[in-house]
């Protein structure tokens, strides 16, 4: 259907719909070794609101929501599928929810930590990403433990496997893999955050956030995520 130009002038300015992905969140967004190319949710998604516009999809690959965070006044993205988190809505607006992320922490098998609560202890050392999402819920949750910086979910855990912290953070979906392939590591059985995963734009867009709002509501009338 026609879209008002109003709207995709801020939607896709240059004619195509560019989507800004992350390639570490592994629940919605998955990257084939052998050629680059992305698929999952996150890019069905992206691929449903661009036929909805009448334009042509580019995905635009980062490494990590921190980088997508630091893009955003490159003009390198006209669409972000990135968390909602209060701390960004000064600069985006975010459509509703169209699915959520579990986030947790990954541990040595050896390690006395049994579940979320036991983390948050004086000389634990927290690995995790900065700029993400679920970083931002543990700076609010923590009280005692320490938070040690890194640029990327995978850095994290590198930090874990060389005993620069007790615990990576991150989700679920990504750290289990490490879990499930060496038996020196285990995820937690609990989760410190569900993370609402929705579709960004810049604030200013207001034409653009509302399409998309009503966009996402619509999408996910037609079934769940796959």
């Amino acid at each position: 259907m026609a879209i008002p130009d109003s709207v995709l002038a801020e939607l896709a300015p240059i004619g195509t719909l560019r989507a800004a992905v992350n390639g570490s969140n592994a629940a919605l967004v998955r990257i084939d070794e052998r050629t680059g190319v992305p698929t999952g949710p996150s890019v069905d998604l992206a691929s449903a609101l661009a036929d909805e516009a009448g334009c042509p999809l580019s995905i635009v690959k980062y490494p990590s929501a921190a980088a997508i965070l630091a893009s955003a006044e490159r003009n390198e993205w006209d669409i972000a599928l990135i968390a909602a988190d209060p701390s960004r809505t000064d600069r985006f607006a975010f459509s509703p929810p169209y699915t959520f992320v579990t986030a947790t922490y990954l541990v040595p098998e050896m390690s006395d930590t049994q579940s979320v609560a036991d983390m948050d202890v004086s000389g634990r050392r927290i690995a995790a990403a900065r700029g993400a999402a679920y970083t931002k819920e543990i700076e609010r949750q923590v009280k005692h433990a320490t938070i040690v910086y890194v640029e990327t979910p995978s850095a994290a855990v590198e930090m874990l496997r060389a005993g620069g912290s007790d615990a990576a953070a991150g989700l679920r979906q990504s750290l289990e893999p490490t879990a499930l392939g060496d038996p020196a590591f285990r995820t937690l059985p609990d989760a410190f955050s569900e993370i609402p995963q929705t579709v960004a734009v810049l604030k200013d867009n207001k034409a653009a956030a509302a399409f998309v709002a009503k966009f996402v509501e619509s999408y996910l009338r037609k079934g769940p995520l796959q």
